[in-house]
């Protein structure tokens, strides 16, 4: 037989004392100046929402403006190039969010006439969109009813109930949606949502909580139990495995050639170098360009280590300058190269991995 898990029922009493501490202290302490709080919009919040997914706030402000300088409307951003897209994103990481908003994008402007959805269900259709995102673009633009459980509201949440367990186990995030749906008032949902992502972000910070200034900590299940920092309960840790591989870098004068990745994948849809597993692959890779008598003496000090979500990658690279090739053409099937100048980054508008970048920088 099937355990049920029993979702916990707040009383009215209890709601009522946690919005009313919470939008209090949101009047008086809370954030109402981040860029996208200006000219709100749906489609400004979704940006900065997507945006602020796993990424700082204090990193996303200019990417923010950036972005809203070169593209003000949905449309704009549609229409405008992935490559151009990602080109403004670089450095920002997890590049699957970039071409996940400029399909959305594109959605909107194909399905929707460029008039941002107003739907919760059309909302979260859009690609690259969850529920807690959702609900935060209708509360925080339209003053809709959602309630929102991004990673500071897991970590309010799970503190001031003392939930066990890892929030990214389903059962743990089933639980926190449901307080989050209790707490969540009809009168003032974007305040509530908003009060909730400020005081994660800077009162019930991971490390060092501010509980001294906490609106909550008066009834807080883990400052009660001098347990703040027990939750949330951290994923259960697995040994990153490492990766390797030689990544070439010809070069001819100022320019360096490179190849857009697949759209899938990691670095999707970014420009990088040709890479290989092993010296044997990269051999090949010569001979087939003609030039298989190259020497291939390289500086192992040069070598570095890119961590991922869930692997190490070391990467030794390797500079091989080159007198000038024929335009080397893509064969069918294969991505986009060209050559780079290596001298003009920010001009040439087009999207780089942050290893690519690293490498470029040091060229």
């Amino acid at each position: 037989m099937t355990k049920r898990t029993v979702m916990p029922e707040l009383t009215k009493a209890e709601c009522s004392w946690f919005t009313k501490q919470s939008l209090d202290w949101y009047d008086i302490n809370g954030r109402k100046h981040l860029p996208w709080q200006q000219s709100v919009t749906p489609y400004r919040v979704w940006l900065s929402e997507v945006m602020l997914q796993q990424t700082q706030v204090t990193t996303v402000i200019p990417y923010f403006e950036k972005f809203t300088a070169d593209f003000p409307t949905v449309s704009d951003l549609a229409n405008a190039p992935e490559d151009e897209v990602l080109h403004l994103w670089t450095g920002l990481g997890y590049y699957a969010r970039a071409r996940n908003l400029h399909k959305a994008a594109k959605k909107v402007r194909d399905e929707y006439n460029g008039v941002f959805p107003s739907e919760f269900q059309q909302v979260l259709d859009l690609p690259g969109v969850g529920r807690s995102t959702a609900g935060a673009v209708l509360s925080l633009s339209l003053g809709q009813h959602h309630p929102i459980l991004d990673g500071n509201v897991k970590r309010v949440l799970t503190r001031f109930y003392a939930v066990e367990g890892w929030p990214g186990k389903k059962t743990v995030e089933n639980t926190l949606w449901s307080y989050a749906e209790q707490l969540t008032p009809s009168s003032r949902p974007g305040n509530f949502n908003q009060v909730m992502m400020d005081l994660g972000a800077t009162v019930c910070t991971r490390s060092k909580p501010k509980c001294e200034i906490c609106p909550l900590s008066e009834k807080c299940a883990a400052k009660a139990q001098s347990r703040q920092t027990d939750f949330p309960f951290s994923k259960p840790k697995k040994e990153k495995p490492i990766k390797f591989v030689y990544m070439l870098m010809l070069k001819n004068g100022s320019e360096v050639f490179m190849y857009q990745r697949p759209p899938s994948g990691i670095w999707g849809g970014l420009y990088s170098f040709p890479e290989f597993e092993t010296l044997d692959m990269l051999q090949h890779y010569l001979d087939d360009l003609g030039l298989g008598n190259s020497d291939l003496d390289f500086d192992e000090n040069l070598l570095f280590r890119h961590t991922f979500s869930h692997y190490h990658l070391d990467i030794q690279p390797l500079v091989l300058p080159v007198g000038a090739l024929p335009k080397i053409q893509p064969a069918v099937g294969e991505q986009n190269k060209l050559w780079f100048n290596a001298g003009e980054i920010e001009t040439n508008k087009v999207g780089l991995s942050a290893v690519a970048k690293k490498l470029l920088q040091d060229l």
